[in-house]
């Protein structure tokens, strides 16, 4: 016999826990479908970073709601999220880059983001120590922020359980099918009909979407991260070099730096493996701009995905497949875009309304436009 649900959302990242926490405020028989545990795709491995700083006033309006989000946790979670405004810092080695810095700080400002263009006197005084060799200017906004993912996951995990949420953990699907409702089996051999679907699964979307005919523009890639011993902190936000060379790290409240960088060319394909040249690249990268660093020891590598699209935005729309959405191709900002638009998700999947302007983030866009603030 089926079970049947009114809405099931699969894939337990942030995009699909966020979306299935406000849908448990509406009544619905609701389930979520998580291949491994929650948090084990991209969410859990990501390094926590929140901002406004983005080139379009859709994708900064929505970063403005997220940030009120995050910081109402807490209280709505009754456990610390680690929710910290320490700002981010980008840096600008060219003149091309401080162009794109100062045309996208016009369009921030009149969304009344508090950001500024600083010297590279000013800069070192946000990161002391910083090393300023052909630094031209640096974008800052103090007000951006940084949070740890697992206990937002397990706080909303909580508040769909109360709410007669139901999940089905280490239980991938391996088909779905598209009948009068939709029919999905499961690795256990359950059989799930459902009449309404969220595909939010990261950079297993596009295979789960294949399955129902869809080929979605999502493009997995392999991005890795380390995280250092515990230092005495010394700087807040979190700073992004932009040279084809740089990193972008932080120090977290517990006085541990977290980092990354993008490799040139990126590694496709849905990995989770580390590689010999990451380490000594990162620890290089992050010693130059900041030398104090060199004294810190990294405790642990790690990798995990991003799904990319052509532009550099998200797909987060209703698929031409009545009744299926697609919440993916976050493009490494999944994090920070999760709860609003888990909300409005939400609210698009019950009323069949939007309640924000997420247009730039539709399925059937030309995909033309390039977010500049990747």
């Amino acid at each position: 016999m089926n079970r049947t649900y009114d809405v099931v959302v699969i894939g337990g990242g942030i995009i699909g826990m966020a979306t299935a926490n406000y849908l448990s405020q509406n009544n619905i028989k609701l389930a979520v479908i998580e291949r491994k545990y929650i948090g084990s795709g991209s969410t859990g491995r990501c390094i926590g970073g929140i901002r406004q700083q983005f080139s379009t006033p859709a994708a900064i309006r929505l970063m403005q709601e997220n940030l009120e989000l995050f910081a109402q946790m807490d209280e709505e979670f009754q456990t610390s999220v680690e929710f910290h405004r320490g700002g981010y810092l980008f840096l600008a080695h060219n003149k091309q880059m401080v162009d794109v810095f100062k045309k996208n700080i016009e369009i921030q400002k009149k969304e009344k983001v508090n950001v500024s263009l600083l010297t590279p006197e000013e800069v070192e005084k946000v990161v002391p120590g910083i090393n300023t060799d052909g630094l031209l200017a640096g974008a800052y906004c103090p007000d951006d922020a940084q949070a740890f993912p697992f206990p937002i996951l397990n706080g909303y995990r909580e508040k769909i359980s109360g709410r007669n949420g139901e999940f089905f953990l280490d239980n991938p699907v391996l088909d779905i099918k598209k009948e009068k409702h939709f029919l999905l089996t499961l690795k256990d051999g359950s059989t799930l009909e459902v009449a309404k679907v969220l595909l939010s699964a990261g950079p297993w979307t596009g295979e789960l979407a294949k399955k129902l005919g869809l080929d979605l523009p999502l493009f997995p890639e392999r991005h890795e991260a380390v995280i250092t011993e515990r230092i005495p902190q010394f700087f807040e936000p979190m700073v992004v070099d932009y040279r084809a060379d740089g990193c972008y790290f932080h120090q977290l409240i517990s006085g541990q730096v977290i980092a990354c960088y993008t490799p040139v060319p990126n590694v496709p394909g849905i990995r989770e493996d580390v590689s010999f040249e990451f380490l000594p690249q990162v620890a290089w990268r992050m010693s130059r701009l900041v030398p104090a660093l060199k004294k810190a020891s990294i405790l642990r590598n790690w990798s995990g995905s991003y799904t990319m699209t052509p532009d550099g935005n998200p797909i987060v729309d209703e698929s031409e497949i009545e009744g299926l959405y697609i919440a993916s191709g976050m493009s490494g900002h999944g994090f920070m875009f999760g709860p609003a638009i888990g909300k409005h998700l939400a609210h698009f999947i019950t009323s069949g309304q939007w309640g924000a302007d997420l247009s730039e983030f539709s399925i059937d866009r030309e995909f033309k436009s390039k977010e500049n603030m990747k």
